[in-house]
């Protein structure tokens, strides 16, 4: 009896390509151009060193990149950059930093950076349970810079329209990146937890106006020092290897695919596809406001809460996994990541079609 197929959902780790997950496989073993397992090589070998090269190039031409930025690669997450990117624009300010509370990872960026210095959290949705972004704010003039997140992975919710601010903006992006086109002339620093779309755990990529970098002036600490990466080519110790490897092939696959454009076209029909589901099956909701819907993380759960461990369980026969919310809100969360096939996000329809055929008539005997 043959397996069932999966269809994986996870909200990060993220999927990854048939593709790359072989080719990775195959450098673990034996890395063609060196003899050894690509975990095993040194950083500083000339094979290695055209790996970080490919990969900065490659996000570069992806993301159409200007020339006054450098692309920086570290570890720690974007839960690291919550407490580094205070500690290098606020720290020793007298001036405030401008937070959007729009979610869970805002509110930890949030508490971080009051460690530094003044905080202004100058819109939140928290009283409406983060089910819609932040309106009608404000950003002072004189912040010392302005930080919001894209897309909140847990809540379903994304930022959309062109921002406009005259102070500097920071942005989480770790759930969105190279999902859809974007300015980055609009941002002075972006940063990216790699394992929600563009490989494994273990990366974080940093994209930051020089001018940003070069206008801190205080002490920092060198592995917090974002200037000591760009001025070390991100060796300045040993960096994540594999994880960089690995994003490069995701990164080569994503261009030869048809690169940010195409896919992006890709990732609004997975989404269109499931979202007309939840409106449309009466078992379903979705939990995100319309206007502020995420196209990477789709939040819903089901009219009676209390059919949702069934048709987890339903769910799971069927080959889907990772649907399920996070642990703190529950329900049902699909993260739509680039390497998600169309194919996968019919079966989860076909599922939730199939669920309902087996709910609604017994519910119409009563």
């Amino acid at each position: 009896m043959s397996a069932t197929l999966k269809h994986n959902f996870g909200a990060g780790p993220c999927i990854l390509p048939q593709t790359v997950l072989q080719r990775a496989a195959e450098a673990v073993k034996r890395w063609d151009s060196i003899g050894l397992s690509i975990l095993e090589i040194s950083h500083r070998s000339p094979e290695f060193e055209s790996v970080v090269k490919e990969t900065e190039m490659l996000i570069r031409e992806l993301l159409n990149i200007p020339d006054d930025y450098s692309v920086l690669f570290l570890q720690g997450g974007a839960s690291m950059q919550f407490c580094m990117v205070p500690m290098n624009f606020l720290q020793g300010s007298k001036k405030e930093a401008a937070y959007l509370d729009a979610g869970y990872f805002g509110v930890k960026a949030i508490k971080e950076a009051q460690l530094f210095g003044k905080v202004n959290v100058i819109g939140s949705s928290k009283d409406a349970g983060y089910t819609h972004l932040p309106e009608d704010y404000t950003i002072p003039e004189d912040a010392a810079y302005f930080h919001y997140t894209s897309n909140n992975t847990i809540e379903g919710t994304q930022m959309w329209g062109a921002l406009k601010s005259h102070v500097p903006v920071v942005c989480d992006m770790s759930s969105d990146i190279f999902s859809r086109e974007i300015d980055v002339s609009q941002f002075d620093l972006i940063y990216a937890g790699a394992q929600k779309n563009t490989g494994p755990a273990g990366l974080t990529i940093v994209i930051a106006k020089n001018q940003f970098l070069d206008s801190v002036k205080h002490p920092v600490p060198s592995m917090l020092d974002y200037r000591i990466y760009r001025d070390n080519g991100s060796m300045y110790n040993t960096p994540p290897v594999f994880s960089i490897y690995t994003a490069m092939l995701n990164l080569q696959w994503l261009k030869e695919t048809g690169g940010v454009k195409f896919i992006a076209k890709e990732n609004l029909a997975k989404a269109q596809l499931l979202y007309d589901e939840i409106d449309r099956n009466p078992l379903f909701k979705g939990t995100a406001a319309r206007e502020h819907r995420s196209l990477m993380n789709v939040t819903f759960r089901m009219e009676n809460p209390v059919d949702e461990a069934n048709f987890l369980t339903y769910a799971a026969k069927s080959g889907m996994v990772g649907i399920k919310g996070y642990r703190t809100i529950g329900g049902f969360r699909a993260s739509l990541y680039n390497a998600l096939p169309y194919e996968s996000v019919k079966a989860l329809v076909g599922c939730m079609q199939a669920y309902a055929e087996t709910v609604v008539p017994f519910q119409s005997t009563y």
